[in-house]
């Protein structure tokens, strides 16, 4: 027969281990909702010390720890969204979300030895479209409330009743920011052809770089192609987006001349094709890439280093490319 702390145990530990599962599915949705690793995993750690701050008594009235994890992690989001806007307007040069590689690559902090090692699964985001960078780029320019309401309820399947509870709004209101959202994000669904096809323009443009190939690498721009690099003042990059193909394909054949031994890796970013720029084994730059049909149209680099932790090959800051 059970003592009392061995029943309390018995009743504890299933709850415990369903607060802990939670996790990835709390990361998932606040790297979405924030387009940054960093952020994101403050918002989740923040929201397990509201939990853990609750007496046991409270814990265990909430009926589903899952969504009341959610629900705090939304709010949580909300609140980091609105104030990210100001961050934002005084970051140096241009911010684009931080870039994720594929799961195999995906570096965590320094261990005491000072080796990279593999971060917990927990900590990984899933990759699937509602991640690749146009996606990112465009949940940028929408409302916090837009955004969060969006996500929750398209990519993550929330009805609106209970979207409404989360962001404070009415059911019809919650529809009506989904709706604008949607309209937002058509253009960017048109940049995402398929895989297959981006794979491919992206290894031609990759050897066309290598080589410094400029009429090569405007064949594969579209005329109206744009390139934003974000270095966050601690990385040479352009402070604003380099507009036209020519224009575009000229940066970058600069940027290789200056980065003598650069090395050009094809890796998934986003979960999409795209580029590593490595130099003396260091990451020091990640490329997506937007498509008009047959030709690149956008391509987003983020050079800032301190988005650059999850990759390997992870670096400080470097002076040139800028």
């Amino acid at each position: 027969m059970s003592t009392p702390s061995e029943a309390e145990n018995e009743r504890s530990e299933p709850d415990l281990s369903a607060v802990i599962g939670e996790r990835r599915q709390l990361m998932n949705l606040a790297y979405r909702m924030l387009g940054s690793v960093a952020e994101a995993e403050d918002a989740v750690q923040e929201t397990y010390a509201r939990w853990y701050a609750m007496s046991p008594e409270r814990q265990q009235a909430i009926e589903s720890p899952g969504a009341w994890l959610t629900t705090v992690a939304s709010r949580v989001c909300l609140d980091v969204l609105g104030s990210a806007r100001i961050r934002r307007e005084r970051y140096v040069g241009e911010w684009i979300p931080e870039p994720l590689p594929d799961r195999s690559e995906w570096v965590g902090g320094h261990t005491d030895g000072g080796r990279d090692e593999p971060a917990d699964p927990a900590d990984r985001v899933t990759l699937d479209e509602s991640v690749n960078m146009a996606f990112l780029v465009v949940l940028e320019s929408m409302t916090p409330a837009e955004r969060v309401t969006f996500i929750l309820h398209d990519v993550f399947r929330y009805p609106f009743a209970e979207v409404a509870d989360i962001v404070g709004r009415s059911a019809p209101a919650c529809r009506q920011l989904a709706a604008s959202a949607r309209r937002r994000l058509r253009d960017a669904r048109a940049e995402t052809g398929p895989a297959a096809g981006q794979a491919a323009l992206v290894r031609e443009f990759k050897e066309a770089w290598e080589a410094k190939d400029i009429r090569a690498l405007v064949g594969l721009l579209d005329p109206e192609a744009s390139m934003i690099t974000d270095g966050g003042g601690l990385a040479g990059a352009a402070l604003r987006p380099v507009d036209g193909g020519e224009r575009v394909a000229q940066y970058l054949c600069h940027f290789a001349e200056k980065a003598h031994g650069l090395v050009l890796l094809e890796r998934t970013v986003n979960g999409r094709p795209g580029l590593v720029a490595q130099h003396a084994g260091v990451t020091v730059t990640v490329a997506a890439f937007g498509l008009a049909g047959d030709r690149v149209h956008r391509i987003w680099a983020v050079r800032n280093p301190e988005k650059l932790r999850p990759w390997p090959g992870r670096g400080g800051a470097q002076s040139w490319g800028g």
